[in-house]
């Protein structure tokens, strides 16, 4: 399956770096704050190093299912871990993009026209998980289609085809027979096919959502020479990237991708804000966070990402597995789905006092 989230990556970096430049800056950059350079130097780097190991460390303990049965999708345990994940996800998505979004998009440094007449930031978010479960919808279909193509075309192989009358025959003639020991196989396996490939479009598609802001939010933390803003932004990133790469990798390993596939798309993960971080010091001497064009795109993106993550977070997320049989015939596995729910928000929220 196509790696959306590396296409989206390079998209992302080519329209946002030339914008985030300033060149037709209305307003200021904000001075207040401690401003040594090489002291916020200091815990830029910190936060590459720190956020890197916290991603990669969140995204890999599901995917160590394979080695740890405890950790694997089948367990009561799983449920719980990707309840608080998913937790997480939506108040990041809730707390932390959407305000964002909101402040970029009012912000008095753009036109009152049609910027500030006009929630742009709603509409974009509204617009993000429409697109969502358009494409959700769509690709999980393709993909459908596509593999019962392909599993028909080598059903019946031509040293097969002068028995394929007597076999009609057959099962109309034995109804039971043909019923219980050749259908409910074959119809089993393709549900479990069909639930396979939702979980892999699924995880794609919550990639690009994280994708989106990681790249942002690395950016800002990177451009940033305020020391203030800098040390909380590195605890709230490192527990918000731990908690999205426990979800993400969940959603990974319920997919069943191969390991250089799962792999991949961890890594990918893993270093999205890092290197969003290398950019921001990069272009910080240019970079002016209250530029027109900065505060646009950073808005747009923002808005967009937090669309995707509130459709992922309660559809594919929690629906999926809250509506799940057995959650729903377990009540003491529910109850602890509900309070892991419950705490991940909580946590994720309680972190938007700092950042």
């Amino acid at each position: 399956m196509i790696n959306f989230g590396a296409f989206s990556f390079i998209f992302l970096l080519i329209l946002l770096i030339p914008t985030t430049v300033s060149g037709d800056c209305t307003c200021d950059a904000e001075s207040a704050g401690k401003t040594n350079k090489s002291e916020a130097l200091k815990y830029k780097l910190a936060s590459i190093a720190t956020i890197l190991f916290a991603g990669s460390v969140g995204v890999s303990i599901p995917l160590l299912g394979r080695r740890i049965p405890t950790l694997r999708p089948e367990h009561d345990i799983f449920f719980l871990i990707k309840a608080f994940a998913a937790g997480v996800i939506l108040a990041t998505g809730f707390i932390h993009i959407l305000p964002d979004a909101f402040e970029s998009l009012t912000s008095p440094c753009l036109d009152e026209k049609p910027w500030r007449i006009f929630p742009f930031t709603g509409l974009i978010a509204m617009a993000s998980a429409i697109g969502t479960l358009m494409v959700d919808s769509l690709a999980t279909g393709f993909y459908t289609r596509l593999h019962f193509k392909r599993s028909k075309q080598f059903m019946i192989t031509p040293a097969d085809e002068e028995h394929a009358g007597h076999i009609h025959v057959h099962t109309h003639a034995t109804h039971g027979h043909a019923h219980g020991s050749a259908a409910h196989p074959e119809e089993a396996e393709e549900l479990n096919m069909a639930e396979l490939i939702r979980f892999r479009v699924i995880s794609q598609v919550l990639e690009i959502g994280i994708v989106a802001h990681s790249v942002i939010i690395g950016i800002s933390l990177g451009a940033s020479q305020d020391t203030d803003t800098i040390k909380p932004l590195l605890a709230a990133l490192s527990f918000h990237q731990f908690f999205e790469g426990l979800g993400l990798g969940g959603c990974i390993s319920q997919a069943k991708f191969k390991t250089t596939s799962a792999a991949i798309m961890a890594t990918f993960f893993s270093l999205t804000t890092p290197v969003g971080i290398a950019i921001g010091i990069g272009i910080s001497s240019v970079y002016n966070e209250n530029s027109p064009t900065a505060l646009i795109v950073q808005g747009v993106f923002d808005a967009a990402s937090a669309g995707i993550l509130i459709y992922m977070a309660l559809v594919d997320l929690l629906a999926a597995d809250f509506m799940n049989p057995r959650l729903q015939t377990n009540f003491k596995i529910q109850l602890g789905a509900n309070i892991s729910l419950l705490l991940g928000a909580a946590c994720m929220s309680v972190l938007a006092k700092w950042a």
